[in-house]
């Protein structure tokens, strides 16, 4: 058995591994790079709301015309 299957899985244990290593990083985060994430965090937040409310309405219709199709035909079959 093979410890890891693909490159993947070496790649992530290097990045890892060496993430780990280190204790102090005396790294400067811009103030510009906040905000910015902010900004990608909440346009992954609207562009999903939206995708679900398009998507979702479609999804929606085709499962109920698939489940209440029948119930649909019944009904007019006994009205008649």
């Amino acid at each position: 058995m093979r410890p890891f299957k693909n490159k993947f899985h070496v790649i992530g244990m290097t990045v890892l591994i060496i993430a780990l290593a280190f204790q102090n990083a005396h790294a400067y985060i811009d103030p510009g790079t906040g905000s910015y994430l902010f900004q990608i965090l909440i346009a992954t937040f609207i562009g999903a709301f939206f995708t679900i409310k398009i998507y979702g309405k479609k999804a929606t219709t085709y499962i109920k015309n698939i489940f209440f199709k029948n119930f649909k035909d019944n009904e007019n079959s006994s009205k008649k």
